[in-house]
């Protein structure tokens, strides 16, 4: 094979799991066709790029003490890149594909001169080995707030719960003006783009996520910068490069430079994409390498080329230096205290924390969920959100569910069959135990409790009918009741209503009643976490035999 073929076959490789990767997050999304009543379950492995991920595998395994089911195929990943290097960064990431499309972009910051300075070895590239040490150190005491930085986790959040969902909102605002044109072929055009993009691509329900504009921003500003310096994220902060940069220094394929042959053009710096310095007569460096091949193919002389068992100087080790090791397992072991100072917890906790059915308990939850968005993605009605202050500085862009935006669907478990890591723990119907007719158990799982604020109640403070809360209670036997009362209206009258009360015993916490209620600004009827099942200590009724 020639060898400036090599590049070509990195881009097919890149396209190719780019739009694999999309696939598998488009399938996470529920079609409305399947409707309520249809037997909910993914169409797909979406959660195959998370079991690929080694980090997700450590982070689960030093937090968790434990690997869960499908991470061994980490080793899919790690294994080659003891003898390859960091091919899966160069050829399969498509967060590093991304990066390297936008970063090929003309841009004034990268011309000439400037573009090949910026594309040699720099100091800065060691950060991403700093924030490894620190989040690992974090996983051992319990937290996996790694995953905030894993590529796939930032991927399917920015995609799932920013833009894709900013892609619906402009499709809707092209297809809707064409599905309501009084001309026949505009209004059948509309309806039949309309099918294609709800089947293929877009949700156009329009579902929408809280902070999905920070989300979003936060993304494109790190695709974009890019542009300044080649590959960013990836050289300087993204700890799954750094974990397999620290597993490539045993690799026996290196770069094997022919300094007589070169005539010191650069070519090899203008098109470098992990700053590893290919150019001679300086040590290659190993661990940042991405096998991208550019230097390969760039080169005119052919004084570059990949071979196994290599004998020539290079830098196999990160350049981490004592001080920044030392700053890494500091910043780790600090860190996790320091968050969980400002979390409340117990009796202080925010009563609105109300996590996904089989979730574990919050601190196993919390050393398990690695933010990755794929649950709210999932979730048929959008009642998932990523919270913000509601679990603490820890519990950044964990899940939560907000009835007042969606209610958890009785016949669902689609966030435990998505869920890649078991901090939402894979369960059926059954388990859940709140649909009628499908062999409940004696306890079925409880999100929490609902409660009335009577001062907004329609029928206990405005003498006014109104039983929605009572009509949309999925449980069986229903946990909202009536009784009939006879109230003064502002004219005198004596009206007989059906006032709505909570049974707590029967209540599973599902926020369809909240979802529903009539008030839309601040609802008669709310959820609060008290009650669930999950946490023994978060009990309101006693347990009598």
């Amino acid at each position: 094979m020639k060898i400036s073929r090599l590049p070509l076959l990195r881009r097919i490789s890149q396209i190719f799991f780019f739009f694999l990767f999309v696939a598998l997050l488009v399938l996470t999304t529920l079609r409305p066709a399947a409707g309520a009543s249809a037997d909910l379950h993914m169409r797909g492995p979406v959660r195959l790029f998370f079991e690929w991920d080694p980090l997700v595998a450590l982070i689960n395994a030093l937090a968790g003490h434990a690997i869960y089911r499908g991470l061994l195929w980490s080793l899919i990943i790690l294994i080659p890149t003891l003898f390859l290097g960091r091919l899966f960064c160069g050829w399969i990431c498509p967060m590093g594909s991304l990066q390297h499309w936008v970063g090929s972009w003309p841009s004034e910051s990268k011309r000439g001169k400037q573009r090949i300075d910026s594309n040699r070895y720099k100091r800065w590239q060691t950060v991403k080995y700093v924030v490894l040490l620190a989040g690992l150190v974090a996983a051992v005491f319990g937290s996996a707030v790694l995953g905030w930085l894993d590529p796939f986790s930032l991927l399917v959040r920015s995609f799932g719960l920013s833009l894709l969902p900013a892609l619906s909102v402009g499709a809707r605002a092209v297809l809707t003006p064409l599905e309501h044109s009084h001309v026949g072929f505009i209004r059948t055009a509309g309806e039949t783009l309309h099918t294609v993009l709800q089947a293929l691509l877009l949700d156009l329900r329009q579902p929408h996520y809280a902070q999905s504009v920070f989300l979003g921003v936060l993304f494109l500003g790190i695709l974009f910068a890019s542009l300044r310096v080649t590959r960013l994220w990836c050289r300087s902060i993204c700890p799954l490069g750094a974990l397999l940069g620290a597993v490539s220094r045993w690799s026996v394929l290196g770069l094997h430079k022919v300094p007589e042959s070169c005539d010191n053009c650069n070519r090899c710096l203008l098109h470098c994409q992990g700053g590893d310095n290919p150019i001679g007569g300086v040590p290659w460096h190993k661990s940042e390498c991405l096998m991208c091949m550019n230097c390969v193919g760039a080169c005119p002389h052919g004084s570059l080329q990949f071979r196994f068992f290599r004998k020539e100087s290079e830098v196999a080790t990160p350049d981490l230096g004592r001080r920044r090791a030392m700053t890494g397992l500091a910043a780790g072991a600090v860190a996790v205290p320091l968050m969980r100072a400002s979390t409340g917890m117990g009796k202080s906790r925010n009563e609105r924390l109300i996590r996904p059915p089989g979730s574990l308990d919050e601190s196993d939850f919390l050393s398990r969920c690695i933010r990755c968005g794929e649950c709210m993605k999932a979730c048929p009605n959008t009642a998932l959100h990523p919270t913000l202050e509601q679990a603490g500085l820890e519990g950044l862009w964990t899940p939560t569910l907000v009835p007042r935006i969606g209610y958890c669907e009785p016949s669902c478990v689609l966030c435990s069959e998505v869920c890649p890591t078991g901090a939402i723990w894979q369960i059926t119907p059954r388990d859940k135990g709140w649909v009628v007719g499908v062999g409940q158990q004696q306890q079925p799982i409880r999100l929490g409790t609902a409660f009335y604020d009577r001062g907004r109640c329609l029928p206990w403070a405005m003498a006014t009918d109104c039983i929605v809360c009572e009509e949309w209670c999925p449980v069986s036997p229903k946990a909202i009741y009536v009784q009939e009362a006879q109230v003064i209206d502002s004219a005198g009258n004596v009206k007989t209503l059906k006032q709505p009360r909570v049974d707590p015993s029967r209540c599973v916490g599902c926020g369809a009643c909240e979802y529903a209620c009539p008030l839309q600004e601040h609802p008669a009827v709310y959820v609060t976490s008290i009650g669930e099942s999950r946490s023994p200590s978060s009990q309101i009724l006693l347990n009598r035999k």
